[in-house]
């Protein structure tokens, strides 16, 4: 698999990013992934997955405790064909496509040449997009099915509607142990200095200052739970040296040595927060992760923005935050018929972020 130029790209539903961050991701993958856009106009990658990723714990201990899992456990991390890419919120699907011919020209074409087919982050009824859309979308998953391929609850998306006019407003809304909490880890606010850089700044130019920006998305990357991509130098490079991408870099500094960095989009009425480096000890001393949530709210507000979206990590944190959640499904199609079955019969397995989801309504609806 190759990337085509950037020009290639056709008008894609479900984007929630300026479209040149996809055309990076082509041109600077992730490393180990292969990028390209397939015939039909949506982008795909191929890498190696862990297929527990998203697995329960109980799940996960059950299967390394089979016998002689150290040997043919590396049979569940095979090379895998995914339909989307990792810089996107959503699976993206050209606007004049029909869903049918999408679903079987993915089951022919990269369904047979891979062990796993995975159509990753497919919306579902998502509130960030329009119509078309969400109806494009509701149309994929419903081809897919009727393709093979078998469908899995995906993950949460965070997203903060701007609909107050006040951090205090907002904090209102929380309950009275949170607000005095978040409070308290704002303190150190008056500490921080925030510089807004526009990507494609002169100052990206200097190459020590993009490998300083670099290497505190490493650490980030580092001390993540799950390690799916890691975005390449290159990648970095190509977009913060992008004026054409409209992105802000929000920049941290305490005594003015940079702490931090928070890469978002303003894209229509929408803030979107995409990547953020963090030097640790000194960010998570000065509750960093807290301080530019409250940054990026004020900084929406301000420009009367509709809402702030905020990813797919940490959902139990940024529901005490106050985010509101949106899921995705991921339609999955291994090659193996037998394992198609065996798929449908653990689904339930695979879907921590919708279980996370029932397990809070439920101790809400408790006395």
């Amino acid at each position: 698999m190759t990337a085509p130029s950037a020009a290639a790209a056709p008008a894609l539903h479900g984007m929630l990013e300026p479209p040149g961050l996809v055309h990076h991701f082509l041109a600077h993958p992730p490393e180990g992934f292969t990028a390209t856009l397939l015939p039909c106009g949506t982008p795909a990658f191929v890498a190696p997955f862990d297929l527990l990723t998203t697995a329960d714990d109980d799940l996960r201990r059950r299967v390394s405790r089979l016998p002689l899992y150290g040997w043919w456990g590396r049979l569940l991390r095979p090379r895998t064909c995914f339909i989307g890419t990792t810089v996107s919120e959503y699976a993206l699907f050209p606007e004049a496509a029909e869903a049918g011919a999408l679903a079987r020209g993915w089951a022919a074409g990269p369904g047979r040449r891979h062990p796993f087919l995975i159509v990753k982050d497919i919306p579902h009824e998502s509130p960030l997009l329009d119509r078309a859309s969400n109806t494009l979308a509701a149309e994929v998953a419903a081809a897919c099915e009727r393709a093979g391929f078998v469908l899995l609850e995906g993950q949460a998306l965070a997203f903060a509607p701007i609909d107050f006019e006040s951090t205090d407003e907002y904090l209102a809304r929380l309950s009275a142990s949170r607000r005095k909490d978040i409070r308290r880890k704002l303190r150190v606010i008056d500490r921080i200095e925030v510089e807004e850089i526009a990507t494609g700044d002169p100052r990206f130019t200097d190459a020590a200052f993009r490998e300083a920006c670099y290497a505190l998305y490493l650490q980030v990357h580092a001390q993540s739970e799950i390690h799916f991509d890691r975005l390449s130098r290159a990648f970095f490079d190509a977009v913060l040296q992008d004026a054409s991408l409209g992105g802000i870099v929000f920049v941290y500094r305490v005594d003015g040595r940079m702490i931090g960095w928070n890469l978002c989009f303003v894209v229509g009425e929408a803030l979107v927060d995409k990547y953020i480096g963090f030097d640790y000890p000194a960010a998570r001393d000065c509750n960093l992760y807290f301080v530019s949530w409250f940054h990026n709210l004020e900084y929406a507000r301000r420009r009367q923005l509709a809402c702030y979206v905020a990813g797919w990590t940490d959902p139990a944190i940024k529901a005490a935050l106050g985010a509101k959640f949106t899921f995705t499904r991921h339609a999955v199609r291994p090659r193996s018929r037998l394992l198609r079955r065996v798929l449908k019969r653990l689904a339930g397995r695979f879907e921590s972020d919708r279980q996370w989801a029932e397990s809070r309504a439920a101790e809400r609806d408790e006395p």
